[in-house]
């Protein structure tokens, strides 16, 4: 299965916008680009075929990562925190669209 990807990454510069996403493999996003998350600066956005969006985020100096489901126009997502192996799971097994069902444990939170 197949996304788009974007992502800033501050350590080495690396960025790609939301508005021009690059196409991956969820194993490739897992094996290329999860790591490289390290500041807290640092985001992974991965958009399915509907442009929802999961964003990813580090905690830096911890193996604890925010995921979040952003809802358009309330400033606000569904998110929760997870150790490094629940993300890769969650990664490797996501779905063709991306939604709250997918994700067990999210919680409302309003930016």
């Amino acid at each position: 299965m197949h996304y788009q990807v974007f992502y800033f990454f501050e350590a080495s510069g690396d960025s790609i916008e939301s508005t021009s996403p690059v196409e991956m493999s969820a194993k490739s996003i897992r094996e290329e680009l999860l790591h490289r998350l390290e500041s807290e600066d640092d985001y992974l956005g991965i958009m399915d075929g509907r442009d929802n969006v999961l964003q990813i985020l580090r905690h830096p100096g911890q193996d604890r990562y925010w995921v979040e489901l952003p809802v358009e126009g309330a400033k606000a997502s569904y998110g929760r925190h997870m150790a490094l192996a629940e993300v890769e799971a969650l990664i490797v097994g996501l779905p063709r669209v991306l939604d709250r069902g997918g994700i067990p444990g999210l919680e409302y939170r309003p930016w």
